[in-house]
């Protein structure tokens, strides 16, 4: 932790990349039907704890936000070691977590989507003490979003507890 950090590029970086990150995030929910307007989501039977609908999109909001800014912080440390490790991994996890809507919101793969949820927090997990060793506070800026994925995992695998005939058959991903 002992490399510079270059501020300019930092604040370069995270006014490219929040709205990226919200656009990419918003743009995934949209594709998939992760709205209330998806009818195989509003017939399902959902957990007492499941949070109103809008409060999904205002708290994913927040956490792209952070860990934009996290990876910008991360960014502008040029001279890190590590630090293209840590932003692959992000960038990995990233990734698996735009394909989650799709798998469950549109696919309707529940327990695919589950498992998922299990390898988007793993790298996450990693990226973040990747990032630790780099810029303590961009790994403080990840920590809500572990947090929310606990949530999102345990909602996940409630969901497909309560509804184990509204899953589709993992074949129907590959067209059978």
């Amino acid at each position: 932790m002992s490399t510079p950090i270059n501020r300019g590029s930092a604040f370069r970086a995270a006014i490219i990349l929040v709205p990226l990150f919200e656009l990419l995030g918003g743009l995934m929910a949209r594709v998939s039907g992760s709205t209330v307007a998806n009818p195989w989501y509003q017939g399902l039977t959902l957990p007492l704890y499941q949070p109103p609908g809008p409060v999904f999109g205002i708290v994913w909001s927040i956490l792209y936000a952070m860990t934009a800014v996290a990876v910008a912080l991360v960014w502008a440390h040029k001279s890190a070691p590590g630090r293209w490790l840590a932003l692959a991994l992000f960038a990995l996890q990233f990734a698996f977590n735009l394909a989650w809507s799709p798998l469950f919101f549109k696919y309707h793969q529940m327990l695919p989507a589950l498992g998922l949820i299990g390898a988007i927090f793993v790298v996450a997990l990693a990226a973040t003490f990747a990032f630790g060793r780099i810029s303590r506070t961009a790994a403080w800026l990840m920590v809500p979003y572990l947090m929310w994925l606990g949530i999102a995992a345990s909602l996940n695998f409630r969901v497909w507890q309560l509804n184990p005939a509204a899953a589709a058959p993992v074949s129907a991903l590959f067209g059978g």
